[in-house]
């Protein structure tokens, strides 16, 4: 079988025009890897950039090949994605696959695959229709033009992956098939444990994830101050990319500093795959409290390193978090059950789950995703 995946090349959004290699997505570069053990697929990899890469393989697996389409700037958002769309249909035309996969309605992927020609089916990484509501996103803003092209994409798509049953509830009433299928977790994450990565004896809470809004950072460190009142022994990292320009970012740079001068926060910006599992391995639990969350790979990510989950029961969080020992969810706003439930923990001696790991790689082994995802393929060509 000859699949496309439309997806980002991340060299384009973070303007790293002279790296040799793309990288995507945690969630597409896992399936990636499902994809490198079934010899019957052959999978070709289409991003597009809006300056021409200085090099890129042709290959990234002896059964995944990758073009870099070079789009201009004009084709971009500010014609809705329109250049993007044609160079990838001609691309297309010539690789002549039995199916196109456009990965997320964020960019430019689910329209390149509805309007390819060719049969085709979406997945949905972010609700974007949803998190424009919520945050009430301004007229032409990018969440708002991004919810608007989210739906015009899935009316014209033969089904979609939703990863929760928290997005299949949202993408059920605007397209024609939906299947429930888990994001995988990339191979490095279910890996044993490295005996060389030293456990801190003091408690050490990480929270992983760009600092944003959306992601609350600002209400956890006021959690952590709470914790700090109390005389509580531990540390807070917040491991993830913040654009200080923005008004939030700046607000939790700012309650951040005297909790870092007392050794009980600390901000670590993005760092690559293997220093967050040594962070995770170092540590002793994860904090997940986003306003809203599609899927929550980080859960699943920590739980495969046998992290102490607290987390909040939304979106599709429950969906990972079900049937794990030890983890715990609390409703949306309720930090004080939150900074009770953290309290006792710390005070018992701050334990790690035992258990998670297996079931992560039971449920979310990228082998087991990719398997899944040949069998919808057969069944959108069968109906086609």
């Amino acid at each position: 079988m000859k699949i496309a995946v439309l997806t980002t090349d991340n060299r384009e959004p973070y303007r790293q025009y002279d790296n040799p290699k793309p990288w995507f997505g945690t969630a597409p570069e896992a399936l990636l890897q499902g994809f490198t053990h079934l010899p019957e697929a052959e999978v070709h990899v289409i991003g597009c950039t809006q300056r021409p890469m200085i090099s890129s393989p042709e290959k990234l697996a002896p059964n995944i090949f990758f073009h870099s389409l070079h789009v201009p700037k004009i084709g971009w958002g500010r014609t809705l994605f329109q250049g993007c769309v044609r160079a990838t249909k001609r691309k297309l035309r010539e690789i002549k696959p039995d199916i196109v996969h456009g990965q997320g309605t964020e960019r430019e992927c689910a329209l390149g695959a509805v309007f390819s020609g060719f049969p085709n089916v979406l997945t949905i990484h972010g609700n974007m229709a949803e998190i424009a509501r919520m945050f009430r996103s301004p007229i032409t803003s990018y969440q708002w033009i991004a919810a608007r092209l989210e739906n015009v994409a899935l009316p014209r798509t033969a089904g979609v992956f939703c990863n929760s049953a928290y997005t299949e509830s949202l993408v059920t009433p605007r397209t024609k098939k939906t299947w429930r299928v888990a994001n995988p977790l990339r191979q490095e994450f279910l890996k044993q444990s490295s005996a060389d990565v030293p456990r801190h004896s003091r408690c050490l809470l990480l929270n992983v994830g760009a600092i944003t809004e959306r992601k609350r950072q600002v209400e956890l460190l006021e959690v952590a101050e709470k914790l700090k009142r109390q005389g509580l022994d531990f540390e807070i990292r917040f491991i993830g990319r913040a654009f200080f320009s923005a008004p939030y970012a700046i607000a939790f740079r700012d309650r951040l500093k005297p909790l870092e001068a007392t050794g009980h926060a600390r901000h670590i910006p993005e760092i690559g795959t293997a220093e967050l599992i040594r962070e995770m391995d170092a540590a002793h639990g994860l904090i997940h409290f986003p306003s809203e969350e599609a899927f929550g790979l980080v859960v699943a990510e920590a739980l495969a390193r046998d992290l102490k989950f607290f987390g909040v029961r939304l979106g599709g969080i429950p969906d990972i978090a079900e049937g794990i020992p030890g983890a715990e969810l609390f409703d949306g706003d309720d930090w004080r059950e939150l900074t009770d439930s953290l309290t006792a923990w710390i005070r018992q001696g701050h334990s790690r789950t035992t258990g998670a790991a297996k079931r992560m790689r039971e449920l979310y082994h990228p082998l087991i995703i990719a398997r899944r995802h040949l069998e919808i393929y057969r069944e959108v060509l069968a109906k086609s």
